[in-house]
């Protein structure tokens, strides 16, 4: 009777120690599972986040330049300054002061010195002396006139002068020294700005 009791009780714990063993091993891979979801969720997290929050790109601001530019007045008698602020735009001084020159002044009574339609081809300076290249419209377009001439290579001799790397203007049409580029004044040696033309005023 006693064996009996005996291999009752022994059959009964290792039942229970089965029972027991099978729950451990579930809930050990239940935990396994769920940290690897876990694991697997973070970097999905991560790169929702990421893909909501766009990069960050400043646009650089652009440098601004003070200016001076010499224009006709009503009586093509003086050359008068004007001064303005432009964008550089990463061009070269000297071609940028040529640029704003041919768009013309915006100051009432002041006068444009090259025609509109005239484009700036290049400007090099050497030894003191800018060389300035326009397209054939700086005198096919030009108004003629002596006292016109004048005021049109003064401007621009007046205007670069302004660097101190500049003493005199060579012009060039096309790339081209010309003796008259718009029928009177000589042109074929550089020109010197006259200090006497320009009124402050």
């Amino acid at each position: 009777m006693r064996g009996n009791v005996m291999r009752g009780n022994r059959y009964f714990m290792l039942t229970a120690l089965a029972v027991l063993l099978v729950f451990v091993i579930g809930c050990g891979l239940t935990g396994s599972k769920d940290k690897k979801d876990v694991g697997q969720d973070e970097p999905r997290v991560e790169e929702q986040e990421n893909s909501e929050t766009p990069p960050v790109s400043p646009q650089p601001t652009e440098e601004q330049v003070e200016i001076t530019l010499y224009f006709s007045d009503d009586q093509a008698m003086f050359l008068k300054p004007e001064k303005r602020t432009v964008e550089k735009g990463g061009k070269p001084l000297a071609d940028l002061l040529i640029e704003q020159l041919i768009e013309g002044p915006r100051t009432e009574g002041l006068h444009r010195t090259i025609p509109e339609e005239a484009k700036l081809i290049s400007v090099e300076v050497v030894d003191g002396v800018a060389f300035v290249n326009f397209s054939r419209e700086m005198q096919t377009k030009h108004w003629g006139g002596s006292t016109g001439e004048r005021m049109t290579s003064q401007s621009v001799a007046h205007t670069l002068a302004q660097l101190p790397e500049v003493e005199k203007v060579q012009f060039l049409i096309e790339g081209q020294k010309e003796e008259a580029i718009w029928g009177h004044g000589y042109t074929g040696e550089p020109i010197t700005p006259e200090k006497e033309i320009v009124s402050e005023d």
